[in-house]
C-alpha cells in the first residue's frame, strides 16, 4: 500500500509537486498536469526536463492521470485524439516506469437516458484503447466520473464485462454530484458506498475526494462542496476500511479539490494555500489511514 496524489493542486511546476511530495515523505505522484498541460501532452523537451528533475529527486510517478477518453471527449466523434495520447503516454510512462494510466468512457450525451448512450460503440473503442496498454504490459484503469462507466456500478460492471483487460480507479468523491441512471427517474444522485460495493472486486487504485453535493450549474460538472477526506458525503472512511479490511495493497491518491478545482474556470489561489492545502490533505489521510490499520 502506498499514498500519493494529484500534486498539480499543490502547484502547477514539477518543482512544486516535488517538494509537496517530499514533504509528505512519500515517493509518488499521480502525475496529471505540469504547468498547465498534460504530462502526455508535452513537448518532447519539456518531459525530458521534467523527467530529470523527478530522477534527480528521486520520485516516481505511479499513474498518468490521462485526458484518454475522459469527459470532454464526445463518443459521436472520431476518437483520434485519445488514440494519439494513447500512443504519445505509452513510451512516456515506460521511460518513467509507469505501469497504469486513468482512463475513462468518453463523456455522456446531454438529453439521452441511458440506453441512447452508444454502449457498443464506447465498449469498442475502450476495447482497442485498453489492448494498446495491455499490449505493452501497462494497465489501463477507468474512473467513475461524467462517462458511461460512471453512471453507476452496475454500468462499470457492464463495461468490464464488454472490455477484456479493464480495471477500475474508484474515485470516493464523484457519487457525490452524479446521478445513479439505474435508479430511474427522477434519477437520485450516487452512494459512494453503494456504488464501491458492487465494483470492489475489481478495484486497482483509488482516488481520495470528499464534499457534499450543492446544486446543478447547467454544465457537465454539479456544483460540490469540498471537503477533508471523512468529511463529506463520499464514505471515505467506510471505504477505506473496508479496503484494509479486505488486504487493499494498492494506492490511495489524494485529489483534494480544496483550494484548486480543474473543472471550473474561476480556479485557483495563492500558491502557499494551494501547497499548504495539499499537504495538509496528505497528512490528514495519513492520520485516517492510521487510525483504522490501528483499529
Amino acid at each position: 500500500m502506498y499514498l500519493t496524489g494529484f500534486a498539480d493542486e499543490a502547484g502547477g511546476a514539477i518543482e512544486q509537486q516535488i517538494a509537496a511530495t517530499k514533504k509528505l515523505g512519500w515517493e509518488h505522484i499521480e502525475s496529471r498536469s505540469i504547468d498547465g498541460t498534460n504530462i502526455h501532452d508535452l513537448s518532447d523537451a519539456d518531459f525530458d526536463v521534467v523527467y530529470g528533475k523527478l530522477e534527480a529527486a528521486g520520485v516516481k510517478i505511479n499513474c498518468f492521470g490521462s485526458a484518454i477518453a475522459n469527459w470532454g471527449k464526445s463518443i459521436e466523434e472520431p476518437m483520434d485524439s485519445s488514440l494519439a495520447e494513447v500512443r504519445r503516454a505509452i513510451p512516456r510512462m515506460k521511460r518513467l516506469g509507469c505501469e497504469m494510466a486513468r482512463i475513462m468512457s468518453f463523456q455522456l450525451i446531454k438529453g439521452r437516458g441511458p440506453e441512447g448512450q452508444m454502449k457498443e460503440e464506447r465498449f469498442k473503442r475502450l476495447r482497442e484503447i485498453t489492448k494498446m496498454f495491455t499490449d505493452e504490459g501497462l494497465l489501463p484503469v477507468h474512473e467513475n466520473c461524467m462517462n458511461f462507466g460512471g453512471m453507476g456500478g452496475t454500468y462499470s460492471l457492464e463495461m468490464l464485462e464488454n472490455v477484456p483487460g479493464l480495471k477500475l480507479v474508484f474515485d470516493t468523491g464523484n457519487p457525490i454530484f452524479t446521478y445513479d441512471y439505474a435508479k430511474g427517474e427522477p434519477y437520485p444522485k450516487q452512494s459512494a458506498w453503494e456504488f464501491y460495493d458492487l465494483v470492489r472486486d475489481h478495484i486497482a487504485y483509488v482516488h481520495i475526494k470528499d464534499g457534499t453535493y450543492v446544486e446543478e450549474t447547467g454544465g457537465t460538472f454539479a456544483k460540490a462542496d469540498y471537503s477533508w477526506a471523512g468529511e463529506g458525503d463520499g464514505d471515505v472512511k467506510r471505504i477505506v476500511a473496508d479496503l484494509v479490511k479486505h488486504g487493499y495493497d494498492g494506492g490511495f491518491s489524494m485529489e483534494p479539490h480544496l483550494s484548486v478545482v480543474f473543472h471550473e474556470e474561476s480556479g485557483g489561489c495563492e500558491a502557499d494555500v494551494r501547497f499548504d492545502n495539499y499537504v495538509e490533505y496528505g497528512r490528514r489521510f495519513e492520520a485516517m489511514l492510521s487510525e483504522i490499520q490501528g483499529g
